[in-house]
């Protein structure tokens, strides 16, 4: 099984997806079904995240097994948030044995009303626990990163000093947030190479195929929405069909333009739609082939 960061090395073009595990055991097959679906499009990688509850985190592992099985390379979340020693040795067993070798490794986004992890945690932040992981075995091990800034950074230059410690600590390569204006994610590369963060950006793309998508995703992200894409929603939020074509559109647009302005690494945020998938990846047959 490939390492990511072999995959990213080369810097050609390359589009992955993500997906995220159910959180009951009745939806289990379902989603399974849409991430092996999607597996079957051979993209670079799949991502599945990590829920705080001890039965979606089983269900991460197993997920990403399974999409391991099937030669297309796994990137398993892993969060720092109800997470201690015990459990992320737990996690890390059961992801060796499954041959899951990349692990996306995040604080995660603490529980509401809650504003930072207690002082005695074991891991206090992503750059622990890579530092952490890293002791383990060898895993390929992915952080996050922040085109707009980390919400709980105090300035933007605060924010690109902790993504320069999770890359000391042994982050191999990163990916961004989502974000809908391209500007913003090549003055962020801009930042972040002159910064001496050198390892490969995934940049993050949310394809949005329905009109409440929007609302969540600034809730989540805090992204920019550019009047064009606003504009889109408004004139297709009413029509489900129009809108997911729209979206997809919007999104294939957003990648063609990160690729021919040098950023090759693409990661669709797919949202377990393996029709989403499917149709980027045939917008983006020859290109992301070139």
């Amino acid at each position: 099984m490939a390492k990511i960061s072999d995959v990213l090395k080369d810097n050609k073009p390359t589009l992955s997806f993500e997906v995220f595990p159910p959180k009951t055991e009745d939806k289990y097959e379902g989603v399974e079904q849409a991430a092996l679906e999607i597996a079957n499009l051979h993209p670079s990688f799949i991502s599945v995240t990590y829920g705080a509850n001890g039965g979606t985190r089983r269900y991460t592992s197993d997920i990403a097994g399974d999409i391991a099985k099937t030669g297309v390379p796994s990137l398993a979340h892993l969060t720092c948030v109800a997470s201690d020693k015990a459990s992320v040795d737990e996690a890390i067993a059961i992801y060796k044995e499954k041959g899951i070798e990349n692990i996306l490794a995040l604080r995660g986004d603490l529980p509401q009303g809650v504003d930072a992890l207690p002082s005695d945690a074991d891991f206090l932040h992503a750059s622990d626990l890579i530092a952490y992981i890293k002791t383990k075995g060898d895993f390929c091990i992915g952080g996050a990163c922040y085109p707009e800034g980390h919400p709980e950074a105090t300035n933007k230059d605060e924010d690109i000093l902790n993504i320069k410690k999770k890359v000391e600590a042994g982050c191999e390569f990163l990916t961004t947030q989502m974000f809908f204006e391209n500007s913003i994610m090549f003055n962020y590369m801009y930042r972040l190479r002159e910064a001496g963060v050198n390892v490969p950006i995934c940049a993050g793309i949310m394809p949005i195929t329905n009109a409440a998508q929007v609302k969540r995703s600034i809730q989540l992200s805090g992204s920019v929405m550019p009047p064009r894409f606003l504009a889109l929603v408004d004139r297709f939020g009413d029509n489900p069909k129009a809108m997911k074509q729209a979206g997809i559109a919007y999104a294939t647009d957003q990648i063609i333009d990160l690729i021919a302005n040098g950023i090759n690494h693409i990661h669709v945020y797919s949202m377990n739609k393996p029709e989403v998938a499917e149709a980027i990846s045939k917008n983006l047959s020859d290109i992301i082939a070139s």
